[in-house]
């Protein structure tokens, strides 16, 4: 975290999204570390209390991986694997979607930032579960497949990759943020988004 916050940030909605992923992973963590001091003295045991744990985890998941994807990301920075992997893992735990990044090493800041996005499309696009997975080829572009059933792949709504533009007949709801921010994303390594849907899978790759 230090890193990110000391540098500087020229957007401002990514500036707004790295503070507020901050400033709530710390209250988390005390709620997660006080139920294992509960556990650990005896004074609290049942389903009520695997309940709170439960949810302080995954809330945990979630706000690392928005850090990563809506925060700011320094052309400098980088993220390790080992860091990628755990965020992708324990964001699609209790998930319908098991999802695998297949990157073998540390990648830049900005390319995990894209790359987190793109899962979060498809995460849209399998509302009945399915499988993902997503890495960068030899020439360092990223290709992701996705498949499950009852693929929806709403091309209003899709089409602001390739447009730029807002989603056909209505705006953006805020669950579908990803979607402009991720071709905000890409200009910014001057990459292109492509995806094709076939049956139950969708294919997406830059260039």
């Amino acid at each position: 975290m230090r890193d990110e916050l000391n540098e500087p940030v020229s957007d401002l909605a990514d500036l707004v999204a790295s503070r507020l992923c901050h400033d709530l992973v710390n209250p988390l963590g005390a709620i997660g570390n006080g139920v294992e001091l509960l556990e650990m003295t005896g004074k609290a045991d049942g389903p009520e209390v695997d309940l709170i744990r439960d949810a302080v985890r995954a809330a945990q998941a979630r706000i690392r991986l928005f850090r990563l994807a809506f925060g700011g990301a320094g052309p400098s920075q980088m993220t390790s694997l080992r860091e990628a992997r755990m965020v992708v893992d324990g964001y699609f735990h209790q998930s319908r979607i098991s999802a695998v990044w297949t990157a073998q090493d540390d990648r830049p800041r900005q390319e995990t930032k894209m790359a987190l996005l793109m899962l979060l499309c498809a995460e849209a696009a399998l509302p009945m579960g399915g499988t993902v997975r997503i890495g960068p080829d030899g020439s360092g572009n990223w290709l992701m497949e996705a498949e499950g059933p009852r693929l929806m792949v709403d091309e209003g709504l899709w089409g602001v990759l390739r447009l730029d533009a807002p989603a056909e007949g209505r705006a953006l709801r805020p669950a579908e943020a990803q979607f402009p921010v991720l071709l905000r994303s890409a200009a910014a390594l001057n990459k292109s988004l492509n995806y094709v849907t076939d049956a139950n899978r969708l294919h997406m790759s830059t260039a």
